[in-house]
């Protein structure tokens, strides 16, 4: 179980521990950031006022166990940067409770019900998590992300919410 509270620059020295190299951060957060990761970079993308960054905490244990975000776009939530940087906690739901949790904040605060998201074409781990919970590829768009010498394809992911 866990439940999401405000990203602050008190947390970015986790978050920034959890990026160990360039694929990584590309996998994480896109084209925006470049490696390493710094508080400077953090800084500005905290700036932006469409940008809502979350820490994900384990509410058993209180502990920071992710991160994740919504970027507002012109009638869409973009779900974005989801990441569980607690290696121990991958592979036990996590990622579902946190993509429930943002589409929640989207549909009940942010009152979107279209969502969206970006996912590399080889993570299909995420893309079945994504899909489980209501998320289908729309095939209309992709993006190229270069990482060192390989081109990387992003999958446009969509969902209609309730609520």
């Amino acid at each position: 179980m866990i439940k999401l509270e405000n990203f602050d620059r008190s947390d970015y020295s986790e978050l920034i521990s959890w990026i160990k190299d360039e694929e990584e951060l590309m996998q994480f957060g896109g084209p925006n950031f470049s490696f390493p990761l710094t508080v400077e970079q953090l800084d500005k993308s905290q700036e932006d006022k469409m940008r809502h960054s979350f820490k994900v905490v384990d509410v058993e244990t209180n502990k920071t166990i992710g991160h994740c975000e919504v970027y507002l776009l012109e009638g869409t939530a973009k779900l974005a940067r989801i990441l569980i940087g607690d290696e121990t906690q991958r592979g036990k739901g996590v990622g579902k409770e946190i993509v429930k949790a943002l589409i929640e904040f989207s549909v009940n605060v942010l009152q979107k019900k279209n969502i969206e998201l970006n996912v590399f074409d080889w993570n299909v781990g995420a893309i079945k998590c994504y899909e489980s919970v209501g998320f289908r590829i729309n095939p209309n768009k992709r993006l190229e992300r270069k990482v060192n010498d390989e081109t990387w394809i992003a999958i446009n992911m969509v969902m209609q919410a309730e609520g």
